[in-house]
């Protein structure tokens, strides 16, 4: 395993740390909203570290040739994208 991340380029391997970081955060911002509120929120914020994440994650998986990990994430942001639509859609209206 050593010598495969050796022969990652540095920048995918940032990008793919930086997509990881987005999923984490998510979470913890979906977290703090909620204990906040003492009740189940899923915040805006949510929803767009969720498509930086996916973003970040597809490029990197199609740079790597990973069909399972490509599905995944498309599949993803479909999800994510039309989570945000709603949100944004409620607010304008």
């Amino acid at each position: 395993m050593t010598a495969l991340l050796h022969t990652n380029d540095p920048l995918w391997m940032a990008l793919g740390m930086i997509a990881q970081l987005c999923f984490f955060l998510r979470f913890l911002v979906q977290w703090l909203a909620s204990e906040a509120r003492k009740e189940s929120v899923i915040p805006v914020s949510f929803w767009y570290l969720s498509m930086a994440g996916c973003l970040g994650l597809l490029a990197y998986s199609i740079h790597k040739g990973d069909p399972v990990f490509i599905i995944g994430q498309s599949t993803g942001m479909f999800i994510y994208a039309r989570n945000l639509h709603f949100v944004l859609k409620k607010k304008t209206a």
